[in-house]
């Protein structure tokens, strides 16, 4: 994934843009995590990048999400990063820094943690490289790479919080192809099945000329 990518500048007025975002529950409050806090969930996914501009993402947020935080109340905050792409709904370095810089202080101080779920071997490299310069605040530190949806439970509270469909099949095919986490293989149904990884060594899978090396599409 090139995490650079041009912002691109949406047609539609942004009232039409706020709808967009609220039909498509991008940023949705939902259940608390095991520490009693309110959860502030993200479905990357679902982020419309080339249909909303920095502005109306501000404007959503401050209207719509900030206020049902509570003025003083702790939160942290899932995003989930299951199939995330720079052509569709990733929004960029420039419009990261934009809406992260949007944001006051205020909740930005009471934010506890942030659980990225899925993360992927890029999106880990990207966050290593410019996260300190992107995530000031302290935001950086309170990241936390969740690599399953097991480990999610630990921390939050699983009948209170939703998760599409298409994460959990993500997370089983993760179990049945572990080598997918450092973005090793493909995605490819007709690659490897789960009978024929169980029977296969990490080395014959690298070695083998069917593996394509790229990112797999829900981590990457």
């Amino acid at each position: 994934m090139n995490y650079s990518s041009p912002p691109y500048i949406p047609t539609i007025s942004i009232s039409d843009q706020q709808h967009l975002l609220e039909k498509l529950q991008v940023f949705k409050i939902q259940g608390r995590d095991k520490h009693g806090r309110k959860v502030l969930r993200i479905v990357g996914k679902f982020f419309p990048a080339r249909s909303v501009s920095n502005e109306a993402v501000n404007k959503y947020l401050e209207e719509k999400i900030f206020p049902k935080l509570g003025d003083k109340a702790f939160f942290s905050v899932v995003y989930v990063h299951t199939d995330v792409n720079r052509g569709d709904n990733f929004p960029g370095i420039s419009t990261l820094r934009s809406i992260y810089g949007a944001i006051p202080t205020a909740v930005k101080d009471r934010l506890q943690a942030v659980y990225f779920l899925h993360p992927g071997l890029q999106a880990k490299l990207f966050l290593a490289t410019f996260g300190r310069l992107l995530f000031t605040g302290g935001l950086y530190k309170k990241l936390k790479y969740v690599t399953r949806l097991e480990f999610l439970w630990v921390q939050v509270r699983r009948n209170e919080v939703e998760v599409p469909d298409f994460v959990y099949d993500c997370d089983e095919q993760l179990e049945y192809r572990p080598i997918m986490d450092y973005g090793l293989e493909s995605d490819h149904p007709r690659v490897y099945g789960p009978s024929s990884f169980a029977s296969s060594t990490t080395s014959s899978l690298l070695d083998s000329p069917a593996v394509s090396m790229y990112s797999m599409r829900c981590i990457a």
